[in-house]
C-alpha cells in the first residue's frame, strides 16, 4: 500500500523519497529536524518505522511523517533508505528488502553485530550497486579529521601510538556492549587505519581498556560506562597532539554524517570501501573475544566478494 508523504518539502519538482527505519533512535529525530530546516529541499521523508510503534508515532506527532506498518512497506517507492535502529541485529533485516533496488543507504552504528551479517550485507549491496554511508557520527568530528591528516602526513615525525576515549553502555536492550562500542572504534580506525591486526582487552569495573595492535605501533582505547567524555590523541616522534572531542547536540558531526547520505542521494560516489565500512564490526567482535579469553585476539579475516 502506498504511503502518504510528509507535508514539507513536497513542493520541489524532483524529490528524493526516503524512509527512516528503526526510528526509536534519537538520530531519526535529529535527521528529521535537519530536513525540516529546508536546507535539503530535494528530500521527502515518506515514512518512518520502528518495532516500537510509539516511537514512530512520536515522530508523526512532531514532524507529520507517515508511520509505516511494516519495515518493507516502501520497497519500490523510495530513492533512499536510512536505517537508524538502535539494535544492530535489526540493520540487515530492515535493509535487505530494499537492497535489490540499488538505492543509496545510511546505516547507523553498529553497522551489524554479527560478522557474517556484515559480510552478507556488503556483498548484497556491492552486487546491487548500493552506495552506503554511516557508522558513527564521530568519524566526522573536525579534530578526528585533523589527527587523521597528521597521521597520514607524518606531522611531527612517524606515529608512535595513540589514545582514544569514548563512552560505553554495557547493559541495555540493544546488544549491550555493541550498542555504543562503534563510536570509539570508528574514531580510532578513522585516524589510524581500518585494519588493526589484533586486540587485547581487559575490564576493571565500569572501564574497558583495549589495545589495538597495528604492525608498527599500538593504540589504546578506553571505554567508560555511562561517562560521556570523548578524547583522541596521536603520539609522534616530536610530541603529542590530543583534543577533547565535541559530541554534544551542537556538534556539526551529525549534520556532516547526514550530508554524506545526502550526497549519495544526489548521485555522489561512496567514500568508504565496502571492506572498510564493516571493519568496526570485526574489531568489536575481537574485543569481546579478548574479554572472554583474557588473551590477545586476532581480527577475523574476511573478504567482500
Amino acid at each position: 500500500m502506498p504511503i502518504t508523504p510528509c507535508p514539507w518539502n513536497s513542493e520541489v519538482e524532483t524529490m528524493k523519497k526516503v524512509v527512516i527505519l528503526g526510528c526509536e533512535n534519537s538520530h531519526a529525530d535529529t535527521f528529521l529536524k535537519l530536513i525540516q530546516t529546508g536546507n535539503y529541499p530535494e528530500i521527502e521523508v515518506v515514512g518512518v518505522y520502528s518495532d516500537d510503534r510509539a516511537a514512530a508515532e512520536k515522530l508523526n506527532a512532531a514532524f507529520g511523517v507517515a508511520v509505516m506498518d511494516r519495515y518493507d512497506q516502501a520497497v519500490g517507492q523510495v530513492d533512499g533508505v536510512m536505517v537508524t535502529a538502535r539494535h544492530g541485529d535489526n540493520h540487515l533485516k530492515y535493509a535487505a528488502p530494499y537492497i535489490p533496488s540499488g538505492v543509496p543507504m545510511f546505516m547507523d552504528k553498529p553497522v551489524t553485530v554479527k560478522e557474517a551479517e556484515a559480510v552478507a550485507m556488503m556483498e548484497a549491496m556491492k552486487a546491487a550497486g548500493v552506495r552506503v554511508t554511516g557508522g558513527s557520527s564521530c568519524r566526522h568530528i573536525a579534530e578526528v579529521e585533523t589527527l587523521k591528516a597528521e597521521h597520514e602526513a607524518g606531522t611531527g615525525g612517524k606515529t608512535l601510538g595513540g589514545f582514544v576515549r569514548a563512552p560505553i553502555s554495557l547493559k541495555n536492550d540493544y546488544g549491550d556492549f555493541y550498542f555504543y562500542a562503534e563510536h570509539l572504534v570508528d574514531i580510532l580506525m578513522e585516524i589510524y587505519g581500518w585494519h588493526p591486526e589484533s586486540v587485547t582487552a581487559f575490564q576493571k569495573g565500569e572501564k574497558i581498556t583495549v589495545v589495538f595492535h597495528y604492525p608498527d605501533y599500538d593504540v589504546t582505547g578506553l571505554y567508560v560506562d555511562g561517562n560521556y567524555t570523548y578524547y583522541a590523541a596521536r603520539h609522534s616522534e616530536e610530541g603529542i597532539h590530543g583534543e577533547i572531542l565535541d559530541v554534544t547536540g551542537a556538534s556539526p558531526c551529525f549534520r556532516l554524517e547526514f550530508e554524506a547520505f545526502y550526497d549519495l542521494l544526489l548521485g555522489g560516489e561512496q567514500k568508504v570501501k565496502y571492506e572498510d565500512f564493516i571493519a568496526p564490526v570485526f574489531a568489536m567482535n575481537a574485543i569481546c573475544r579478548s574479554l572472554e579469553s583474557g588473551k590477545t585476539e586476532k581480527l577475523t579475516e574476511y573478504e567482500v566478494k
